[in-house]
């Protein structure tokens, strides 16, 4: 197809006639002129004083395996493929949009400390454990505190707890982050199903195969940006030598993304030497307290309670598989996660304990 440009031939100062003929090596539009046939490209530069286009005037990013200049192959929703202009090279490279949405525990809301409470903080964590630990509801922990402890609490105030100190649970964990070192095998990756007010919503989570930890979580849909996001959040704790996960086309992108130096390990079935039961198994423990709550009444309360869980599995629920200590302890943070008589006026909870270290 011919295209009418405002073009001047440099042998026969033709103007009304050319053909696209391609890119040259750097990345420029070539030309054909019709008339005598000679090749161009007139945004070349030639070496001398001005030199040949440098990387940071080029509209696409350079080839990181030989420098030369690269075009648009795809355009995706959360990255963009490039390959080299260099028929010798064409190499092919992935380059992130900054369109990843903001982890999960983001959306947590409510108090950032235990002042101006009428209970005292081993009674509130208590409670905290009773409905994250086991299978109780509100109306359960409330029965059994009159019933056992002579303690009248109401189940409105419990479910309460549950959601509002959810940020203070998430700054401690962040500032436990830099204390652990998660730069081990094998991550692994899944996703699961929860229903908020009766719509499908999926989970996902990022556990390190050697501590058992809780790296990240999205609550989000089931495609490739929250692949990205939760990733994105993973990636930041360490650098793993290899993520497994199972075969779905979101993890492709998002691992070559964000965990360039580690191998993608796909499981096709149950019958590969490498699955992801780890993960599997750890959706059976969030599933089997998922499953008494009925599901969620909004997204927020999800976001919340969601994270208060992932903190007590990482820092205070013992693992048999860990020798009966926490994935925390395992990644190397030192502290007793052994509560002591919550009723006695003179003791009180590990996680207390935490908090007054960090002066909340």
């Amino acid at each position: 197809m011919s295209a009418n440009v405002s073009l001047f031939c440099p042998k026969c100062n033709n103007s009304c006639s050319f053909y696209r003929f391609g890119k040259d090596k750097f990345g420029n539009q070539k030309y054909l002129c019709r008339q005598c046939n000679h090749q161009f490209a007139p945004d070349y530069l030639p070496p001398g004083e001005k030199g040949r286009k440098s990387s940071h005037n080029r509209k696409y990013p350079s080839c990181p395996m030989c420098g030369k200049a690269s075009f648009l192959h795809h355009d995706y929703p959360t990255h963009s493929n490039f390959r080299c202009g260099d028929k010798r090279c064409s190499h092919s490279f992935f380059v992130p949009k900054n369109v990843n949405l903001p982890p999960s525990v983001n959306s947590a809301f409510g108090k950032t400390d235990l002042k101006r409470m009428r209970h005292a903080a081993s009674i509130i964590f208590t409670v905290l454990s009773m409905y994250f630990f086991g299978k109780d509801s509100f109306r359960g922990i409330s029965l059994l505190l009159s019933r056992l402890f002579n303690i009248k609490l109401s189940h409105v105030s419990i479910a309460q707890w549950c959601i509002k100190f959810a940020p203070i649970f998430q700054g401690l964990s962040l500032s436990f982050m830099p204390l652990m070192n998660f730069n081990s095998d094998e991550w692994h990756a899944d996703e699961t199903v929860i229903k908020i007010r009766g719509k499908k919503h999926y989970l996902w989570f990022v556990v390190d195969a050697e501590t058992r930890f809780v790296l990240g979580f999205f609550l989000g849909d089931r495609s490739s940006t929250s692949a990205h996001s939760v990733l994105c959040e993973a990636a930041s704790r360490g650098n793993p030598q290899s993520l497994v996960s199972d075969r779905l086309k979101a993890y492709k992108h998002a691992v070559r993304t964000h965990l360039p130096h580690a191998d993608h390990i796909r499981v096709k079935d149950f019958a590969d030497d490498i699955s992801n039961n780890l993960l599997e198994s750890f959706n059976k423990t969030f599933k089997a307290w998922y499953k008494t709550k009925c599901g969620f009444d909004s997204f927020l309360n999800a976001n919340s309670l969601i994270t208060v869980f992932v903190f007590f599995y990482n820092y205070l629920r013992p693992h048999s598989s860990l020798n009966n200590f926490t994935p925390a302890q395992v990644a190397g943070l030192t502290y007793n996660p052994q509560p002591r008589n919550p009723f006695v006026r003179s003791s009180y909870f590990a996680v207390g304990k935490m908090m007054r270290e960090q002066g909340v």
